[in-house]
C-alpha cells in the first residue's frame, strides 16, 4: 500500500510540477512517510520512474485498444486510436508521462517510453493494412505523429479549443491514411 501511495504522489507532483518536483522529501511530505523511509521503497527517482512507466502506460494502452475493439471498421478503429489517446491527455497518469518524457531520463526508462508508444503504434497497423495502406507500419508511425502533435497543442492550452483540436486531428488522420 505504501509503495501504491508513493506512485500516486509522484504522479501528483509530476503532473502539478513536472519532474522538478519529484523529490524525495516532496514524496515523503506527500505520503507522510520519513525521508528515509522512501528510500525503501525506490533507490532513485529513476526508479520512481521506471515504475510508473511499468504501471501507467500498459493501463493508458488498454484503454485506448479497448477503445479500438470497440469499433466496428477500419476507419472507425482510426478515429477511436486518436479519440482516445486525446481524451486521456488530461489524465493524471498521462501528464506524469508526458512529465517524464520531457525530463532526463536513464536508459531504462526511455526504452520503456519508446517500448510502449511502439506498442500504441502497431495497435492500428492492422486497421491501416484493412484500409489497403500500402506500407501500414510507416502510416502508423505517422499517424501517431498526428496525435502526439494535437496532445502537445492540447498540453500547451493552445487557443484553439480541445474539442476543435481532437477534431481536427481525426478529420487529418482519416483524410490522411486514405491518401
Amino acid at each position: 500500500m505504501q509503495r501504491a501511495a508513493l506512485l500516486d504522489a509522484a504522479r501528483s507532483l509530476l503532473s502539478e510540477g513536472g519532474t522538478e518536483a519529484l523529490t524525495f522529501p516532496a514524496l515523503a511530505e506527500r505520503t507522510g512517510l520519513a525521508r528515509s523511509s522512501v528510500y525503501e521503497y525506490f533507490r532513485s527517482r529513476a526508479a520512481v520512474v521506471e515504475e510508473l512507466c511499468e504501471v501507467d502506460i500498459p493501463v493508458w494502452a488498454a484503454e485506448v485498444e479497448a477503445a479500438m475493439a470497440a469499433a466496428g471498421g477500419a476507419d472507425a478503429k482510426i478515429e477511436a486510436y486518436v479519440r482516445k489517446q486525446l481524451e486521456l491527455v488530461g489524465d493524471r497518469r498521462h501528464r506524469a508521462v508526458v512529465a517524464i518524457s520531457a525530463s532526463e531520463l536513464d536508459a531504462g526508462a526511455r526504452e520503456k517510453i519508446r517500448a510502449a508508444h511502439g506498442g500504441l503504434v502497431a495497435m492500428v497497423v492492422d486497421a491501416l493494412a484493412d484500409l489497403g495502406h500500402g506500407e501500414p507500419r510507416l502510416a502508423a508511425m505517422l499517424l501517431q505523429g498526428v496525435v502526439d502533435a494535437a496532445v502537445r497543442r492540447l498540453e500547451l492550452g493552445a487557443a484553439e479549443a480541445p474539442g476543435a483540436i481532437t477534431e481536427a486531428a481525426v478529420s487529418m488522420a482519416l483524410g490522411g491514411v486514405r491518401g
